[in-house]
């Protein structure tokens, strides 16, 4: 029997890309907290812990095209902004 906090799969958004960043972290964060309380039974447990390995890697990849995204500023000899380059992790 599964209890009234259960997750049901009902409750998930069909496509979890299609979530935010910020939505599928709190979503993967509620996940840890429960699966950490020990509340969830195994067969629940192991189905949370299949949607926070998606969840992860939706966030893993939201996170790696902001970066490509992300331009840092070109100063110029006089130090005043010359322009933007690619961000390279430096």
């Amino acid at each position: 029997m599964v209890g009234a906090n259960a997750c049901r799969m009902s409750d998930l958004p069909e496509n979890i890309q299609q979530l935010s960043f910020e939505a599928a972290l709190k979503r993967l964060e509620e996940i840890v907290r429960k699966l950490e309380s020990g509340e969830a039974s195994l067969d629940e447990s192991i189905d949370l812990y299949s949607e926070g390995d998606r969840l992860k890697q939706q966030c893993e990849a939201r996170l790696q095209a902001a970066q490509v995204r992300i331009e840092k500023i070109q100063l110029g000899r006089d130090g005043q902004p010359g322009g933007t380059a690619p961000f390279d992790g430096d």
